[in-house]
């Protein structure tokens, strides 16, 4: 596994939906790779904190902009 690998795989590797061959090696490839150490602790500790926490809501002025930019996005990519 690779680093790319990793981050095909971060998904499923913190749902725990691996296959055992396949979590074996992506937790072989973490004990020697740092950065996608870092990469999984970090998104496990941020999927943490926003599963633990409420909702906030968002100002309807910044939801406006915000579905008008997604909008515009979206239409740009049909073009």
């Amino acid at each position: 596994m690779n680093c790319d690998g990793v981050v095909r795989e971060l998904s499923n590797y913190l749902d725990g939906e691996l296959e055992l061959a396949v979590k074996q090696e992506l937790e072989q490839h973490l004990g020697h790779c740092g950065d996608c150490k870092m990469v999984v602790d970090q998104t496990r500790l941020t999927v943490s904190i926003f599963c633990d926490s409420e909702p906030v809501e968002i100002p309807v002025d910044i939801k406006s902009r915000l579905h008008e930019a997604l909008r515009r996005k979206f239409s740009e990519k049909g073009n």
